[in-house]
Parts: structure tokens; C-alpha cells; sequence
């Protein structure tokens, strides 16, 4: 702050602000000082003016200071070119127009200069003002996304007159030329909607011709990242792997209910294969329909009729049965089930190994056999 001190000595209003609070004041008490220091300043300072002396050669002199709305304005109609006791505006066809883009209009400047200069407004800068003005906004630049011409002037007027065309948000150019904010496809779209049938056309207005065979090739997307290793098991995939590993051992240990005797035609040779437990003797016995289950880990084939009345009785019974399922895929595997309810072809039944109930098409069991009610 220029005349606080002088000669190496504090001047009145530089004292004001520093012995009324000579430690850390409040903020109270530092606008008190300021107010007490602009309050002896005050008279040392030069009244703000409201005027200028306007020149003929296109030049305003303020004499001193001028008040801050009078500095504003005169700050964007005129450049300073020199400042000092008194400060030079230059008017040049560039800082009226200048003014003109900040909204104000030739009269505007007009009234302005005569309101606040002490001298007429000379011949000059009234004619560089009239001039500036009048060549002011002939030219306007504008930004468009897509323009619609047409040698019809009259399509085009419907075409502004039809309410759906608000949101491509058409503004008439010329009499044949509309511009709109809309992008070129859009625009293309909303009046094909409308029931037009527009053209494109390139930037030198020949008209584009599109293929509707053309496609391209989709963007490559990049391969996802394989993680080094197998992936860490959760806790449901480890629970179905040891219930799996569970109804295998019981499949495979738990002891078999001897089968009933088989239909009419089961010789010698249904009950030696059953007594051998041969994977051989166990096939023949069920393609001669004797149903008899074979000892060790081997499930053995069984008839339809077998298989179904297997799983009659254990459905009414509640017991466990062994049986052997091919899936869509031709899959074979084993599993151990507790049938809930046989119809129509199909055994539905609570499954140990996948620990829920499913449903089971008989013609896919191979194979059936009920275990023993000690190994459940």
C-alpha cells in the first residue's frame, strides 16, 4: 500500500492501523482499524470524476480518477494508451467494436460519450462509431450439426410446421436451407420417420450412396487374462466334491440286497452268474431278465421292467438304490438315489451325490440295485 510510511516514519492513517492493535488483532477489530485508516486517508485523495474531455483526434483525457462504472465501460470502448496524472483512452475501430459485442448499440455509445464528456462529441468518433456499427453483424457464424436444403421452399415450411420435428430442432437459413442441431444420421432417421425421403449428401454436394451388404468387422476385444494355476475351490464346490467322494464309497462298499427270483425263462445260468459275480455271468443274467445283482463293484444290467419295479419298491419302502445313468451325452456314472416318486417314465429322487432331487428318465438307467437298509 503506497503512503503508509514516508521518510521513514508512519503517516497518520499508517499509524491508525497499527497502534490501536499492535498484536494479532480480531477480524473485528482489523476492519475497525481499516475503516479508522480510510477515514484519514480519505482527505488526501482526489475526488473520483464523472467525466472525460473527448479530442478530435479520437482520444479521451480523464483528467483524474474516475468513478469505477465510468472506468468500466470507458475500460471496454476505448484502449488506454497512456496513463500518469491523467490517463489517455484511444478509440479505435476495434474497441468499439469491442463494445458492440459486449451487447451495447450504436445509440447506446452515442449517449454514453455525450453523457460524460465535458466537450462535444467531435465529428469523428461519431462517424467511426456509425461506421463500426453498421458493418457490425452483418456476418454470423453459428454452429449446426446438419443443414436440409431443398429447391421447394414450401416442403420446407411444412416441414418446420410439423410438430414432429421439435426434437431435431430446425432452424430456417434461407428460403431452401434449414439447419438443424440434430446430428446427419438423426436428421436422416427423424424425417424418414416422418414419412420423407431424404438423401445424404457428402461435403461436396454429391449425393451418397450406401451399401446395404457393406458390414465391418467388429472391433477385437482383448483376451481376458488367464490366472496362473487352477482356480481356488470355494466352499460349495469343495461340499459337492466330498459328497461325491461319499456316495462313491457307499456305491462301491455298502452291501446289495440279494435280487428276487426272475421271470419265467431265468435258468441255472441266471443263478451261476449270480454266484460267480462275473461281469460276464452278471450281462447274461440280465439280457434272460433275471434282474440279479452281482457281487464286487460292477452294477449290473438290468430289464426296463426290472428296473421299474426297483424303483417301485424303494419308492414305497424309502430305501437307497444303486443304479447305473447314461446322460444326453452318452456319459455313464454311477449314482446313489432315494426314489421319491415313479410316473410317467420318470423317477424323480433325492440324489446323494449331487445332494438335491432330480428327475431321471428310466430308459437312461442301465442298471438298478436296492442296497441294504444297514448301509444307509
Amino acid at each position: 500500500m503506497l503512503g503508509v510510511t514516508g521518510r521513514g516514519a508512519l503517516s497518520s492513517h499508517g499509524r491508525a492501523l497499527l497502534e490501536r492493535h499492535p498484536d494479532e488483532p480480531t477480524a473485528a477489530e482489523s476492519d475497525l482499524a481499516s475503516t479508522q485508516a480510510a477515514r484519514l486517508l480519505a482527505p488526501l485523495l482526489p475526488e473520483p470524476l464523472d467525466h472525460v474531455l473527448l479530442q478530435a483526434d479520437l482520444t479521451a483525457v480523464a483528467p483524474g480518477p474516475l468513478e469505477r462504472p465510468l472506468a468500466e465501460t470507458l475500460g471496454i470502448l476505448a484502449d488506454v494508451e497512456s496513463k500518469g496524472g491523467a490517463t489517455v483512452y484511444r478509440f479505435t475501430p476495434e474497441s468499439v467494436r469491442r463494445a458492440l459485442d459486449a451487447g451495447r448499440t450504436a445509440d447506446d455509445v452515442h449517449t454514453f460519450l455525450a453523457a460524460h464528456s465535458r466537450t462535444p462529441v467531435p465529428q469523428p468518433l461519431a462517424y467511426l462509431v456509425d461506421d463500426v456499427a453498421r458493418k457490425h453483424g452483418r456476418l454470423r457464424i453459428g454452429a449446426a450439426s446438419a443443414y436440409l436444403r431443398c429447391d421447394d421452399d414450401a416442403l420446407l415450411a411444412e416441414i418446420l410446421a410439423d410438430r414432429r420435428s421439435a426434437g431435431l430442432r430446425l432452424r430456417r437459413l434461407a428460403p431452401t436451407v434449414l439447419a438443424a442441431q440434430a446430428p446427419p444420421d438423426t436428421l436422416l432417421e427423424g424425417l424418414r420417420a416422418m414419412g420423407y425421403a431424404p438423401a445424404a449428401e457428402s461435403a461436396e454436394g454429391d449425393v451418397l450412396v450406401s451399401r446395404a451388404e457393406a458390414q465391418r468387422t467388429p472391433p477385437r476385444k482383448p483376451p481376458v487374462p488367464v490366472p496362473e494355476g487352477p482356480p481356488v475351490p470355494d466352499a460349495a464346490l469343495l461340499g459337492a466334491a466330498v459328497r461325491a467322494i461319499r456316495a462313491g464309497d457307499l456305491a462301491a462298499t455298502a452291501p446289495h440286497k440279494p435280487a428276487a427270483a426272475g421271470a419265467a425263462g431265468a435258468g441255472p445260468e441266471a443263478g451261476s452268474g449270480s454266484r460267480s459275480g462275473s461281469g460276464s455271468g452278471s450281462e447274461s443274467a440280465a439280457g434272460a431278465g433275471s434282474g440279479s445283482a452281482a457281487g464286487g463293484d460292477r452294477l449290473p444290467r438290468t430289464t426296463s421292467a426290472d428296473t421299474l419295479a426297483t424303483m417301485q419298491a424303494a419308492a414305497l419302502t424309502g430305501s437307497n438304490v444303486w443304479i447305473g445313468y447314461v446322460n444326453a451325452n452318452g456319459a455313464a456314472t454311477q449314482r446313489v438315489i432315494a426314489p421319491v416318486r415313479v410316473e410317467g417314465g420318470f423317477v424323480t429322487a433325492y440324489d446323494h451325490t449331487a445332494d438335491e432331487v432330480r428327475t431321471y428318465p428310466l430308459h437312461r438307467i442301465t442298471g438298478a440295485a436296492e442296497l441294504a437298509e444297514d448301509a444307509t
